[in-house]
């Protein structure tokens, strides 16, 4: 009997520990301000709306962001623009449309250690310059990191 209650301890234990390692780490900033996601160091900003193009025209309103990206690892890794999301006041979450508006819209891009980039994405949402927004980045899986970025973008 002792023996069971024992084994049960330690694999609750076992499974506290788990958790606890495995739990999100939410990193908060302003954009602006740097933060660092896994091996990625990044700094996002507000870079305002646009219509689309003839291609690729919203349902509502484009947001533009810039993504400044350094690998600060020793390894080579990947962003993508499926790594970023943007939440409304509403606590809706937006993924980011890819589009060729400018030469440096982010898709899939290898980072290689030390060489910095500059991307923008953009996201389709309701836009209203009074409200809060706030970019979530979150890690490649191959990144291995429970870290993730909570970016206050815009009335912070």
């Amino acid at each position: 009997m002792v023996i069971v209650i024992a084994a049960v301890i330690i694999s609750m234990s076992a499974g506290m520990y788990t958790y606890y390692l495995y739990q999100t780490n939410y990193i908060t900033a302003n954009a602006g301000e740097s933060v660092i996601v896994g091996p990625v160091q990044y700094t996002i900003s507000f870079e305002g709306t646009h219509d689309g193009d003839k291609e690729t025209v919203p349902e509502n309103t484009f947001v533009m962001i810039g993504i400044s990206a350094e690998n600060i690892s020793d390894d080579k890794t990947v962003i993508s623009g499926g790594q970023f999301y943007i939440v409304d006041e509403k606590n809706q979450k937006h993924e980011a449309t890819y589009g060729e508006f400018s030469s440096i819209d982010l898709l899939f891009e290898g980072l290689d250690p030390g060489k910095p980039i500059q991307r923008t994405t953009q996201f389709d949402i309701p836009f209203d310059e009074d409200s809060q927004y706030k970019i979530i980045i979150r890690p490649q899986k191959e990144q291995s990191t429970v870290d993730t970025a909570l970016i206050c973008l815009t009335n912070c």
